[in-house]
């Protein structure tokens, strides 16, 4: 390591680095940090510290997500040279279903592929039994291993500085001095106050309650019920801004995503006609739950997540508002890495290098409030829900390129594009035509049928 001054600190052949967390944002950094210092002809060290057992079923192996990745992500993941073997991914999913109280209809992905892939982050729910199948998390781990890094199975409970490094220290007395720290920890509030011993500025992001389940179910009535459709509901529910059943598997993983969502939101949710219908009928829904969970999601992203020689990435940092960790985990950890190996490991070389980055997924956040805020209204209105089922309806037996509000629809429900894009696209004249000419279409027909 070569320090001539605080503002100028570079990694140099033999450099230690310790990635904190071994989900996708440390995987990812990890990844990509030895492809860097392998093309830059740099010669690195990286220990992966993960306590988690990601080939283990049920809590011990979770990483609490809806595991859908998005077909931009796969794309862009092949091109890094990262492909999802078919031993990863549960189930294709090739449509959309989208239910609300005044109907159902399906959304086919906009270019007839399946490319969006439904996965595990660890092995499985509570109860799962080990077949060929692995999980995301344990793949993208292995493919560090394969590359170079160190996977060491502990807990981290003590990171301080010291000269001319930083000192980490494990459950199990392991200790190491380390020229660079990254924290890929998620949003636990307890390594939070680690790193703010090495890292004083920064500031945690605002959060908020989401649900998360698996139903199991007989892989005959997956097929049947679910298909390789992701079921999407936009009810009027107190609390709740987007609700999907995922098929994977022997299973169905139910995600809740709006403010502080508690049992009595899930038990109003899974009550309701629209998701019973889903399901065989007669269906006690809530006795086929082996594991549930309230996690939290990053809302508003941190500020100032870095310091000389300590960075923070992923969900801790910036992550896509209600939708798409995975894919800000891989944007924020390639970043993090580019800059680290590039550029340098101090403060000013993050705040130029890494700090615009986040600001990007912070803006668009900004514009995706306010889609989700014009989507509440639309939840709790029947008439612009009618339009809305009513278009999209019309717009299956047209052109791909011209059903607008499905591919909108899709991309909000995937995370596949930037909010700005999906906001730009719904403001076209032609939709918002389209949109507003549907609703009163609707309107007249129920005062239609009132006057009868």
């Amino acid at each position: 390591m070569k320090k001539t001054d605080l503002e100028n600190l570079v990694l140099e052949d033999g450099a230690n680095i310790a990635v904190v967390g071994g989900g996708p944002s440390g995987s990812f950094f990890t990844y990509f940090a030895l492809e860097f210092a392998d093309r830059y002809g740099l010669d690195i060290n990286i220990d992966i510290f993960e306590a988690k057992d990601f080939c283990c079923a049920g809590p011990a192996g979770c990483n609490h997500c809806g595991g859908i990745i998005s077909e931009s992500l796969i794309q862009t993941l092949s091109t890094e040279g990262i492909v999802l073997p078919s031993n990863v991914i549960r189930r294709g999913i090739d449509s959309y279903t989208m239910h609300v109280e005044q109907g159902t209809t399906v959304i086919e992905t906009p270019l007839q592929e399946q490319r969006i892939a439904s996965v595990f982050r660890g092995f499985g729910p509570r109860g799962s039994v080990v077949d060929h199948f692995d999980s995301f998390d344990n793949f993208l781990l292995k493919l560090c291993v394969e590359k170079g890094a160190n996977k060491i199975v502990d807990r981290v409970n003590d990171v301080s500085r010291v000269p001319d490094g930083v000192l980490l220290k494990t459950k199990s007395a392991f200790e190491k001095k380390y020229d660079l720290v990254v924290s890929a920890v998620g949003l636990n509030k307890q390594t939070y106050a680690l790193f703010n011993n090495v890292c004083s500025s920064f500031v945690p992001p605002k959060t908020t309650k989401t649900y998360i389940s698996e139903i199991y179910l007989d892989p005959e009535i997956i097929d049947e019920y679910f298909g390789n459709s992701m079921h999407v509901f936009l009810l009027k529910l107190p609390s709740i801004k987007f609700g999907a059943l995922i098929p994977k598997g022997e299973y169905v993983t139910l995600v809740l995503l709006g403010s502080d969502i508690n049992r009595t939101v899930v038990s109003k949710f899974l009550s309701s006609k629209a998701v019973k219908s889903c399901f065989p009928p007669g269906t006690d829904i809530e006795k086929l739950i082996p594991c549930q969970c309230f996690p939290s999601i990053n809302v508003q992203g941190a500020k100032s997540a870095y310091d000389d020689r300590v960075i923070i990435i992923g969900d801790t940092s910036s992550s896509k508002l209600y939708k798409n960790g995975i894919g800000a985990a891989y944007i924020t950890a390639k970043a993090a890495a580019k800059s680290a190996i590039f550029n340098g490991i101090s403060f000013k070389q993050f705040r130029k290098h890494y700090q615009p980055v986040c600001n990007m997924l912070d803006s668009d956040n900004t514009v995706g409030k306010f889609i989700f805020f014009a989507t509440g209204i639309i939840q709790n209105s029947a008439i612009l829900k009618k339009g809305v089922l009513s278009l999209v309806i019309s717009e299956q037996n047209k052109e791909r390129p011209q059903r607008r509000m499905s591919a909108v629809l899709w991309d909000t429900f995937t995370g596949s594009a930037p909010y700005k894009d999906i906001f730009y696209r719904f403001i076209n004249p032609k939709l918002l035509f389209g949109f507003l000419w549907h609703s009163f279409a609707s309107l007249f027909k129920d005062n239609s049928r009132n006057s009868v």
